[in-house]
């Protein structure tokens, strides 16, 4: 699932910097540590794609996760339909390069490797939520006595709203018709609760692959099975994994996901987003039909009589994003460069490196790192837990580093892999040193 595979030169040093003893809280992180830093950056394979991002001035960027940095391949692409605008006004729509009309399944053709999917069963279209609520209405479908979803408060918020706005839609009391995973420590979420949440009452499992708050990973294909053997259908957010981690829907007989295109696809903010449809689900009519999703060879004949495309492409709504949805292009073709395979080791190789890092820090900081370590586990961040997280990630960003904060209590420090270099890690970590030593948080 994870796409561990072979080794080479990205990890093929020791996992983080050499550990020292328990440091004073004025004492800089060990030489050791950044020379070793500097050692994974050469034996880098995919150290040449971070020339091709725009990197903010004199800022170590550490929210990959929340907004990826812009790429000049990403640009290049939006350019391109600028001029196509310019240059065709509507004939753009078959005359741009490339043509608008199917912008949006050329772009799932693209994303689907990152998917493991045949290319038909991914569609890029409209905005994250409106894709989760398209998703949503379509595939719960109560029935007697399965009239239940199961899923889990600690999603992302637009998650949660959509599931109870559903549910409400279908006049039914979201106390009742929503079975709550419980999170005991309110980060994460154990699988075996999930399996246990499974009965004949319920109809759709839905939960993010990684949760956003601690950047666990929950096991895609495990929870799939389950909700089959169940009688229930299994969905996902990708939004945290898409573009950092495999996966393989397909095979893993995943029902249906959504994923956004501005984290680790870098496609811009408010990119257009995609969704996953399985091949046995093709023909389905989408809960929210619009005209883009018509079958494409007849869209134009204005049949008031709706006639789905026989894919994933039914599932859009309205007319492509094409301004938001281009840079993708660049985007996804540069990812398919680097390869996700290579694209994760990386990814495991730098959070290894960033929680060795932490680990040196003195325990009198408070700082407490509550993002599942096993790489099985472990999305594309860490999660660091204190008191002060929000006082922390302003004095961080104050001194050049740029993190996340998420209510109450956690910092996010995302490195993301085509553009952060293990230096940045180290440098970043001995900041966030600093900030505590000296206690520039209180102000």
């Amino acid at each position: 699932m994870h796409g561990e595979g072979d080794r080479d030169a990205t990890d093929a040093t020791p996992a983080g910097p050499p550990r020292a003893d328990p440091a004073r809280a004025d004492a800089p992180l060990s030489g050791a540590g950044l020379r070793a830093a500097r050692a994974r950056d050469r034996a880098d394979l995919l150290a040449g794609f971070r020339a091709r991002f725009y990197l903010p001035e004199g800022r170590i960027y550490l929210d990959g996760n929340s907004l990826g940095l812009l790429s000049k391949d990403a640009e290049a692409a939006l350019l391109r339909a600028l001029a196509g605008w310019r240059e065709h006004a509507i004939d753009g729509f078959l005359r741009a390069d490339p043509p608008w009309f199917d912008l949006g399944e050329r772009l799932g053709a693209l994303a689907a490797p990152l998917l493991g999917a045949e290319p038909g069963a991914v569609v890029f279209g409209s905005a994250t939520t409106v894709a989760i609520h398209n998703l949503l209405r379509t595939f719960f479908r109560p029935e007697g006595r399965r009239r239940r979803i199961v899923a889990d408060r600690i999603n992302f918020p637009s998650d949660v709203y959509a599931l109870e706005a559903v549910v409400l839609e279908r006049g039914l009391d979201p106390d009742d018709a929503i079975r709550w995973v419980p999170s005991h420590d309110g980060r994460t979420v154990e699988e075996a609760d999930i399996e246990a949440a499974l009965d004949e009452t319920v109809a759709l499992a839905f939960f993010p692959s990684v949760y956003y708050v601690s950047g666990q990973l929950l096991d895609i294909p495990r929870l799939t099975r389950a909700a089959h053997e169940a009688g229930a259908l299994a969905g996902f957010d990708l939004c945290h994994s898409i573009g950092v981690i495999p996966h393989e829907l397909d095979r893993w007989g995943v029902d249906f996901a959504v994923f956004c295109g501005y984290k680790y696809l870098n496609g811009g903010p408010g990119a257009a987003a995609g969704l996953y449809v399985n091949r046995r689900h093709w023909g389905r009519r989408p809960a929210l039909a619009g005209w883009w999703g018509y079958r494409k060879e007849r869209q134009f004949d204005m049949d008031p009589a709706f006639e789905p495309a026989p894919h994933a492409g039914a599932f859009q709504v309205g007319t492509v994003h094409v301004l938001s949805a281009a840079p993708l292009l660049g985007s996804l073709a540069m990812l398919a460069e680097a390869g996700i395979e290579r694209v994760r080791r990386k990814s495991l190789a730098l959070t290894d490196f960033l929680a060795s890092a932490l680990a040196e820090l003195p325990r009198e900081f408070g700082l407490r790192i509550v993002t599942p370590l096993a790489p099985a586990r472990r999305g594309g961040h860490i999660a660091v837990a204190h008191p002060e997280a929000a006082r922390i990630a302003k004095a961080l960003k104050a001194r050049g580093v740029v993190p996340d904060h998420r209510p109450p209590d956690v910092i996010r420090l995302c490195p993301s892999p085509l553009y952060t270099s293990f230096e940045d890690v180290w440098r970043a970590v001995e900041c966030l040193r600093e900030v505590m030593a000296d206690e520039a948080w209180r102000a």
